[in-house]
């Protein structure tokens, strides 16, 4: 799936958001950001919470005044999906000049697209990286994307989340984990659970955790805040 458009000479992107709130994943939780959806991606995971978002066209200045529009104070900028980097070309410009005016750039990312990373690396900070495990996501397998992804990524400061629904299999997870010891196992790893409020799922989640300790160095369960605060 395209996201970007060239026309009249100028690379336009397809953003469905741009808005302020609190981090509600991972290791920066409650951390203000500014952040940017980008529109349309390359996965069509069963618990995915983006798929009917439309989108506008927008060139780098429009976004860049968006930004900027927002007075109250944030940590950093995450850019985030959908997939980001789909709309690779966009993104680099958008990068780089965020860079120039002293931003702290959030990359989150489904970690398949290693390529494209690549391409942007040199202007990321922090990447928000998600495991895609096929019993959670309904997908097939990305092990070697995700290799790929990690080693890049390494480069900078990474972590990693992985969702947890009830159908997750213990086999996914240890590859998982495999292949986060193979690149780094201090590497933060996060379980999310697909629902904050799925109580059935906190005894899984535990017993997941405990598995992934024979691994790596940090695992944390963090459910989405956001959610649980029905905020954005």
């Amino acid at each position: 799936m395209r996201g970007e458009d060239k026309r009249l000479g100028k690379v336009k992107a397809k953003i469905s958001e741009i808005f302020y709130s609190i981090q509600g994943e991972g290791i920066y939780q409650f951390l203000p950001q500014i952040f940017v959806r980008f529109w349309g991606c390359n996965l069509n995971c069963s618990f995915c919470d983006s798929k009917d978002l439309s989108f506008e066209l927008k060139e780098l200045d429009e976004v860049i005044e968006d930004i900027f529009s927002f007075k109250s104070f944030w940590h950093s900028i995450s850019l985030t999906g959908g997939e980001p980097l789909l709309q690779k070309d966009f993104l680099r410009e958008l990068c780089e000049n965020l860079k120039d005016r002293g931003q702290i750039i959030y990359l989150e990312s489904n970690g398949t697209l290693y390529g494209n990373l690549e391409e942007v690396i040199k202007y990321v900070d922090i990447i928000a990286m998600d495991f895609k495990l096929p019993s959670s996501t309904g997908e097939r397998a990305f092990w070697e994307e995700h290799r790929r992804f990690l080693k890049i990524a390494e480069a900078k400061e990474v972590f990693v989340k992985a969702v947890v629904t009830l159908s997750t299999e213990r086999k996914d997870l240890i590859k998982a984990c495999q292949i986060l010891r193979e690149v780094n196992p201090k590497i933060p790893f996060v379980l999310q659970p697909v629902f904050s409020y799925e109580v059935a799922l906190y005894p899984k989640l535990e017993e997941l955790k405990k598995i992934a300790l024979d691994f790596l160095f940090q695992v944390e369960i963090i459910p989405q805040l956001h959610k649980h605060l029905t905020i954005r």
